[in-house]
């Protein structure tokens, strides 16, 4: 029994009978035909997924590939187009066959690829003038087998090439600032106008914050950026103010801005992809204008004030009236200190034995209050102007002085007070006040934190108004009834 037990599992071998050869080899070619055909379902999905038309010829010019947007283009689907002999006799004029063939087969032979334009036939019956890439195809063996060619309307190619050209100019040479930022606000791209201007190179600048290139004014900047991001861009330009640090310095800069929303063109809804932002420096425009309105506006403040103080009958009043008008937009307060005696003819520096005393004479409300100037009545008592004080500098120089609280500390009260001027006053101008080759007396225009310190133009604006009223001053001392 066990003999034949043995004889029989030897026979049907370990694990049963032995599988038919026949249906194995069956087995085999189903699961090749499968992956054929599951392979032939890809290339069918990458084809007609494709963007560019695209066919394909066998050696013998018989088209073998045909995508839907050849067929779009041409209107002939890809069962009227695949088996054909090339383009002869429909999508092609029959003068033009031949040529049209051989351009695209003489590729089958020669390495890379080759661009052509020529015109085919709609099914509708018109032509388009197409611009084809074409390239030979080889087997394993490496011998040729076909050629496909990718190809598309012309004027949408150009359109391409021309969106490629605009945006290789824009971030090369463009004369205006161009910087692509993501959603994070981390700049991505940046052109070279736009990496001179954040004061670094158009490497470094990338993926860094905008706090880090924008010292102040980034606030202003990231809040146009998230509104563009949420909103969309704004319908006008932006003017930003902001301050970059470059290796000159600190510099305070007016940057005229357009901003556009990027959104990927692949998505079925718009994803955001970042912010386009276009800006020019409008620094020195802008400044020139402010300066113009500036100069318009004083002049019409002394066409003003000459006008209100020639109705004045007492010239000291004229002259607090141009003081009046002078302090709008240009200071918060005034003094004017005239000399006791006799006036100075010449400076103070040619009679160096003779003590310079000024006597306030005119001042506007002090404590933080506002409100027009009035006269003091000082009883003749000299104001306590220690040695150095800007006013007595005024009279020596018989000009302009300016003078300003020590900066990088908050200010204090001590500085302005220590120099008989009111608690917060940061800036000061003294100007002399000039009559018939005689100096009479200084005018002092004091500006609080909340504002800049006087510059040259404003000096010059001073002197003007100082002028005015030295006029007046002179003609208060001449006439006997004037107090």
């Amino acid at each position: 029994m066990s003999a034949s037990r043995s004889e029989t599992t030897d026979a049907r071998g370990p694990d049963g009978p032995e599988p038919d050869p026949e249906a194995k080899a069956g087995a085999v070619a189903a699961d090749e035909a499968e992956r054929d055909a599951a392979g032939s379902d890809l290339l069918a999905a990458l084809l007609d997924g494709m963007d560019a038309a695209l066919c394909a010829f066998d050696a013998h010019g018989v088209i073998t590939h045909w995508n839907r947007e050849a067929e779009r283009i041409l209107g002939w689907s890809a069962e009227e187009a695949v088996g054909r002999q090339g383009f002869a006799g429909w999508a092609v004029r029959s003068a033009d066959a031949d040529d049209v063939q051989a351009r695209l087969m003489a590729v089958m032979d020669t390495p890379g690829r080759q661009v052509d334009e020529f015109a085919l036939l709609r099914k509708d019956g018109g032509r388009v003038l197409i611009r084809t890439q074409s390239a030979g195809m080889r087997g394993s063996d490496g011998k040729p087998v076909g050629v496909y060619s990718a190809f598309s309307e012309v004027h949408e190619q150009i359109d391409l090439e021309r969106s490629i050209a605009l945006s290789e100019a824009l971030f090369d040479d463009a004369s205006w600032g161009v910087v692509l930022v993501d959603v994070d606000l981390r700049p991505t791209v940046v052109n070279s106008y736009a990496a001179r201007a954040l004061g670094s190179g158009r490497t470094a600048v990338l993926g860094r914050p905008l706090g880090e290139l924008v010292i102040q004014g980034v606030e202003e900047l990231e809040a146009a950026l998230h509104h563009v991001l949420a909103e969309g861009a704004p319908k006008s330009p932006t003017e930003l103010w902001v301050t970059v640090r470059t290796p000159e310095g600190d510099r305070r800069r007016c940057w005229r801005s357009g901003f556009l929303r990027l959104a990927s063109p692949l998505a079925e809804e718009p994803v955001p992809l970042g912010v386009g932002w276009m800006f020019q420096d409008s620094t020195d425009a802008k400044r020139a204008a402010q300066e113009a309105d500036r100069l318009r506006f004083r002049s019409s403040q002394l066409h003003r004030a000459g006008r209100a103080a020639v109705e004045c009958e007492d010239p000291m009043e004229a002259a607090t009236v141009y003081l009046d008008f002078a302090l709008a937009g240009f200071a918060d307060h005034a003094l004017i200190d005239l000399v006791v005696g006799e006036p100075y003819a010449g400076s103070f520096s040619s009679a160096p034995d003779v003590p310079v005393r000024l006597v306030r004479a005119v001042a506007t409300p002090a404590g933080g209050g506002s409100g027009p100037s009035t006269q003091v009545a000082a009883g003749g008592i000299p104001v306590r102007y220690a040695v150095g004080h800007p006013a007595l500098q005024a009279m020596d120089r018989t000009g302009s002085v300016r003078a300003s609280a020590p900066a990088g500390a908050a200010p204090s009260p001590t500085w302005a007070t220590s120099r008989q001027w009111p608690a917060d006053a940061v800036h000061a101008l003294c100007t002399v006040l000039r009559s018939r080759g005689r100096s009479l007396g200084v005018v002092t225009f004091l500006r609080g934190a909340s504002r800049a310190a006087f510059e040259r133009p404003d000096a010059v604006y001073a002197e003007d108004v100082t002028v005015r009223v030295a006029a007046s001053l002179d003609l208060s001392r001449a006439l006997p009834d004037t107090p």
